[in-house]
C-alpha cells in the first residue's frame, strides 16, 4: 500500500526547524570547509527546489547513492591484500572503506570540516579496484594499454562506475575526491588544488587515461578530500600488518619498532590522527610533524618489504595473469 504523500511532506514549521538546525551546524564549520550549498552536480534538474536537501543534506545524498549501489556491495567479497586466503577475519574492501570513513570523520570533526563529504569520498574511493588488488590492476592496465594505448587505474574506474555506468549524479567534489585519493605516496602536507568545473574534471580524467604519471600529480579540490587521502594511508598501514599476523605470515617481532607512531594498528591510528589534528587546526591545509611523516612513510616501505612483496602475496601472479588475459580476450571478442 502506498503512503499518503501528505504524510511525508514537511509543514512550514518543520521546514523552518530543519533549516535552523542545518544553519547552526554549518555555522560551526571551519571557514575552509566545503559547504553543502557548494555541491555541484552535472544534472541539477531534480535539485532546483531549495527544500530538496531539508532532511538529507547535499553530501548525505551522495553517501546514500554510493552505499545503496551494487558496485559497493561487490566490495564485500574482495580481500584487501591476501587474495587467496580463506579467513573471515582479514580485511575486505568494504571494511576498508568504512575504516577510512571512520578515521576521516574523526579528523574532520576536530577540524570543523564537512563530515558528510568526507564519508561520501571514503565509501566510494575504492569501488573501481580489480580483484587481486594492485597486481590485478597492473595486469588489466597492461592489457588495456596494449589494445588502446590508454591506461587502467582503479581511482579513475571508481569514478567511471559511479558516474557513467551507475549514473549516480554525484557532486563534483565527491567525484574529484575519489579520483584524487590515490594513497600510494605520503606527503608532509596536503593542500587542495582547484577543480571548479566538470570540464576541468574531465580533463583530469583524460590525462590519467593517456599518461600514467598524472596519477601522482592529482590533488583533491577540497580539504575534505585531503583528509580522506591521508586517512586512506592511516587505515591500511596498520590493518595490513594486523592481517599479516592473523594469517601467520609474520609476527609482531618481524616489524621494526617506531618510537614515534608505534607499529600496531591501534597505535598508528591514534598517534597519526592526533598529530594531524594538532598540526592542521585552523589551517587551510592538512599537515603532520616531519618525524611523524617519516615514521608513517617508513612503515609503508616496511609493509612493501615484508608483506606486499612476500611470496604469499606474489605467488598468485602465475595463474592470475593468464586467467585475466583469457577473460579480457573473451570480453573483447564478445564486444566485437
Amino acid at each position: 500500500m502506498a503512503i499518503d504523500p501528505k504524510l511525508i511532506e514537511f509543514t512550514e514549521d518543520e521546514k523552518e526547524l530543519l533549516r535552523s538546525r542545518h544553519e547552526q551546524q554549518e555555522s560551526l564549520l571551519s571557514p575552509y570547509a566545503c559547504k553543502d550549498e557548494e555541491g555541484l552536480r552535472e544534472r541539477m534538474e531534480n535539485y532546483q527546489d531549495p527544500d530538496v536537501y531539508l532532511a538529507r543534506p547535499c553530501f548525505v545524498v551522495d553517501v546514500e547513492k554510493i552505499v545503496h549501489n551494487p558496485f559497493y556491495s561487490r566490495c564485500a567479497d574482495k580481500t584487501q591484500v591476501f587474495s587467496l586466503i580463506k579467513n573471515d577475519d582479514i580485511s575486505r574492501r568494504s571494511f576498508h572503506l568504512q575504516v577510512v570513513s571512520r578515521v576521516g570523520r574523526t579528523i574532520g570533526a576536530a577540524l570543523g570540516l564537512n563530515l558528510d563529504l568526507i564519508e561520501a569520498i571514503s565509501v566510494g574511493h575504492d569501488l573501481g579496484h580489480t580483484p587481486f588488488g594492485h597486481r590485478g590492476e597492473r595486469i588489466l592496465s597492461d592489457l588495456y594499454h596494449q589494445r588502446t594505448g590508454r591506461y587502467f587505474n582503479h581511482n579513475v574506474h571508481s569514478v567511471r562506475l559511479l558516474r557513467t555506468l551507475a549514473r549516480t549524479n554525484l557532486c563534483l567534489q565527491t567525484y574529484n575526491g575519489i579520483l584524487a585519493h590515490c594513497g600510494e605516496k605520503t606527503f608532509l602536507e596536503y593542500r587542495p588544488k582547484p577543480c571548479p568545473t566538470f570540464e576541468d574534471f574531465d580533463q583530469l580524467l583524460e590525462n590519467c587515461y593517456t599518461d600514467q604519471t598524472n596519477i601522482r600529480d592529482l590533488r583533491p579540490n577540497t580539504l575534505e578530500g585531503c583528509v580522506m587521502r591521508i586517512s586512506d594511508i592511516i587505515a591500511y598501514v596498520g590493518k595490513d600488518r594486523q592481517d599479516a599476523e592473523k594469517i601467520g605470515l609474520v609476527s609482531a617481532a618481524d616489524f621494526k619498532e617506531s618510537s614515534i607512531i608505534g607499529t600496531q594498528n591501534r597505535e598508528i591510528i591514534y598517534n597519526v590522527t592526533r598529530n594531524i589534528i594538532k598540526n592542521s587546526l585552523g589551517k587551510d591545509y592538512i599537515a603532520m610533524d616531519e618525524e611523524v611523516f617519516e615514521g608513517l612513510d617508513a612503515l609503508k616501505r616496511e609493509n612493501y618489504e615484508i608483506i606486499y612483496n612476500s611470496e604469499e602475496v606474489t605467488k598468485s601472479i602465475d595463474f592470475i595473469q593468464p586467467m585475466m588475459e583469457r577473460l579480457y580476450s573473451r570480453f573483447i571478442d564478445d564486444l566485437e
